[in-house]
């Protein structure tokens, strides 16, 4: 599979009553996407709340992503967990809904030390015939993945083909690339970091902002693969203002907040997440109209 421009983390809809996802509200979003040629479509992660959907609901988002989207572009489910059987069997029932990725986010709040961390990774590959993006994200999970047990880990399982990297360390990023560049696609975990890490062989991002402007988040990283990097660039300060107010709270608050200003979504959250304060959306409201929304 080739990993490379703008996925978008997408957004969890919920029903009114928070009892479930509006599949409605869901397949516009998903026909936005394709009308917008979003490179990949991955549900139930960090910024699809997966940590308040039931197993059964993650799931049954998954199977009916790849559904609703019928193979026009690659879906890469959510499938991690801080229980490796858990996440092995995660894995297990996308492939049978039809993924054609995983994204498989480091163990949280346990803290493995990196022989765990590779073990547990190894372990999850080798239970699936999907590649897999794997997701390192410190500051939500309390753990590093180091670009050398990320070698040790894509040596053993070559179906490790992604890896989506939020450290927010361009060296660490660096390291990474140049060890694996030519084996493991390295994603943008942050969209400010997209063109930055893109310069140094990044191949694109999975992106948050693509949930609000997807056609723009995915120009950015076309020109960027295509070394136009001074049209990435104006893209990028284009971007900025959004890249900026849609973390001024919690992800994914803010951006659930600018799809309901849209009017395309319920802007509601399970707890303990909650809306954005007063004074957060008009940072949000602000921050669409300069990057040429209105709201």
């Amino acid at each position: 599979m080739d990993f490379a421009g703008s996925y978008v983390a997408l957004v969890s809809p919920w029903r009114e009553d928070l009892s479930g996802i509006d599949y409605s509200q869901l397949r516009d979003l998903l026909e936005w996407h394709i009308a917008a040629k979003t490179d990949g479509i991955i549900p139930a992660g960090t910024t699809g709340e997966s940590a308040t959907l039931s197993h059964r609901e993650q799931e049954e988002l998954i199977a009916k992503t790849v559904e609703l989207v019928s193979g026009r572009i690659p879906v890469v489910a959510g499938a991690g967990s801080n229980r490796t059987d858990e996440a092995v069997s995660l894995a297990k029932s996308a492939e049978a809904s039809g993924a054609n990725a995983l994204l498989v986010i480091t163990p949280y709040y346990n803290r493995p030390t990196q022989e765990g961390l590779y073990r547990h990774f190894v372990t999850i590959a080798n239970a699936t015939s999907l590649p897999l993006m794997l997701y390192n994200v410190p500051s939500r999970t309390g753990v590093n993945l180091l670009p050398e047990t990320l070698v040790r880990i894509a040596a053993e399982a070559p179906n490790v083909q992604a890896i989506k990297e939020a450290s927010g360390s361009v060296d660490q990023t660096s390291r990474i690339i140049s060890l694996l560049g030519d084996k493991v696609s390295v994603l943008s975990g942050d969209d400010s970091l997209t063109v930055p890490l893109m310069s140094l062989g990044a191949k694109g991002v999975v992106s948050v902002v693509a949930n609000v402007l997807p056609g723009e988040v995915r120009a950015m990283a076309a020109a960027a693969l295509a070394g136009d990097f001074s049209a990435a660039r104006r893209q990028h300060y284009h971007l900025q203002p959004l890249m900026k107010a849609l973390f001024v709270e919690t992800n994914p608050g803010p951006v659930k907040a600018a799809l309901g200003l849209l009017g395309k979504i319920r802007p509601t959250l399970r707890l303990p997440l909650l809306p954005p304060s007063p004074e957060s959306l008009e940072v949000i409201r602000v921050a669409l109209r300069e990057c040429g929304v209105q709201a």
